[in-house]
């Protein structure tokens, strides 16, 4: 069986699924190919959206025996129903991988269920389970995403020592859990299972946490994660690991030393690696470069003509965002609009308690770049509504180039931060200045008004501190 399509995207997460659905609003006729049982890839399956639900109810457990007697909110009786939480985190995510669906139903666009491989530039074969087909396209749009990546000391057993896939659907909560990797996935999921009981221990190669982000605030994350109960262990090597009766042995190298750590599961939180392999892309003659990631132009085309890449495979950070950008643009560009990523102005969450967000540059990568810069700072603990909130944590950050006031980077660590960062980015895809965030009128009392007083102390002239 065979389909001829105007546009054949491989891959049905953020990037995939977007790009289909922008490209059908431009009049394409388009077939998107998912091997998985549903839509919505990695992240709406087992990535962004169930770790944000697990956040979400482990925060609200936290809280109700840890946060609200100081409302003057007494709990007795507090019990976790782990079956519970987990049903809940299934349910969000099954209504919004069936809204994909929806949607795909909406703008006529065709699911092939199944695994894809580029025969030709325009051909692409799917074995499914009701059998193979083949789609001919005017043009491919690879979006397969990536996987975590895994440790040659450490292998994945799906089991023991598991990934972020596995470390989403705990049947129980592991009295010791050990994290390797104090990036965002790894303090995301830590404080999962920390806030609903297990002793957490992360480790990490490096000498701090949440690397590439502001170096100032990620150490007060730091501070307030271990004020949580996590244990955070620095510039330590995961060195091997080996199964017990009760669990796993890790070895460890740690101040110039080795140590071992028994615990009942790990968790290899490392980063992730493209999934672009197994394909037929290499074999068509669609270049990689040396991490494994497809090389495109600024169109978003590989150099075989008609097949294009986005999203995790390609170069740039592994969000979801940045895949769904890319998505839309290289689609725009294929029906002669313009279309362009600015990367400038791509923000990062880790969505810890409290969070934290940023865009642009910090403080170090100005210096390293040798730029000239001024800086503001403003902390939650002088502003009105995290007093009132009782979520002090943390503060804003603003860089700003030395001459021309230009808005360099912010960078927030506190309450709400995913959504405050939106404000940041506005600011800097339309080329706004500290100046500007500080003459904007910001409603009273709120947490955002911890940005305008950050832009303010760039010139030193911060009202409320």
């Amino acid at each position: 069986m065979s389909m001829q399509v105007d546009l054949c995207v491989v891959g049905a997460g953020p990037g995939g699924y977007v790009a289909a659905i922008r490209a059908a609003q431009l009049g394409m006729q388009v077939a998107c190919v998912e091997k998985e049982s549903a839509l919505g890839g990695t992240c709406l399956r087992v990535g962004c959206i169930p770790s944000k639900a697990l956040l979400d109810s482990s925060e609200h457990y936290w809280h109700a025996g840890h946060g609200l007697a100081a409302h003057g909110i007494e709990v007795a009786g507090l019990e976790l129903d782990l079956a519970a939480m987990m049903a809940r985190k299934t349910k969000v995510v099954r209504g919004l991988t069936q809204g994909i669906r929806g949607l795909f139903r909406k703008h006529a666009i065709t699911w092939v269920s199944g695994t894809a491989r580029l025969e030709a530039p325009g051909r692409v074969r799917v074995l499914g389970a009701d059998g193979e087909q083949v789609v001919e396209a005017g043009r491919v749009l690879i979006a397969t995403g990536s996987e975590p990546a895994p440790l040659a000391n450490l292998p994945f057993d799906g089991e023991y020592v598991v990934s972020s896939t596995e470390a989403l659907a705990f049947e129980r909560v592991p009295a010791r859990l050990l994290v390797v990797g104090g990036g965002a996935i790894g303090l995301e999921l830590g404080s999962v299972w920390n806030r609903l009981g297990a002793q957490v221990t992360v480790v990490e190669f490096l000498d701090r946490i949440a690397p590439g982000m502001d170096a100032d605030l990620a150490r007060q994350l730091h501070t307030a994660l271990e004020h949580q109960g996590m244990r955070l262990w620095l510039q330590t090597k995961a060195e091997g690991a080996v199964r017990t009766e009760t669990g796993v042995r890790v070895t460890l190298e740690r101040e110039g030393g080795h140590t071992e750590e028994e615990v009942d599961r790990v968790l290899v939180a490392v980063g992730r690696r493209p999934h672009a392999e197994g394909l037929g892309a290499r074999e068509l003659g669609v270049a990689f470069d040396e991490g494994g990631r497809i090389v495109v132009d600024e169109h978003f085309e590989t150099d075989v003509a008609g097949v294009f890449a986005i999203g995790d495979v390609i170069r740039g950070p592994m969000l979801a965002h940045k895949a769904e950008e890319e998505g839309v643009a290289c689609v725009e560009t294929m029906a002669g609009h313009a279309g362009e990523v600015n990367y400038a102005a791509i923000p990062s969450v880790i969505y810890t308690a409290p969070e934290f967000a940023g865009v642009g540059l910090t403080a170090e990568d100005a210096a390293r770049q040798g730029r000239r810069v001024r800086t503001g700072s403003f902390p939650f603990m002088a502003n009105g509504r995290a007093r009132a909130l009782g979520e002090t944590q943390g503060g804003v950050s603003i860089v700003a180039d030395a001459e021309t006031d230009a808005l360099l980077g912010v960078h927030v660590l506190g309450p709400r931060a995913s959504d405050l960062i939106a404000e940041a980015v506005v600011a800097i895809e339309f080329g706004g200045s500290a100046e500007d965030l500080a003459r904007s009128v910001h409603a009273h009392p709120t947490f955002s008004e911890a940005i305008k007083e950050a832009a303010l102390a760039v010139d030193g002239r911060a009202l409320s501190i």
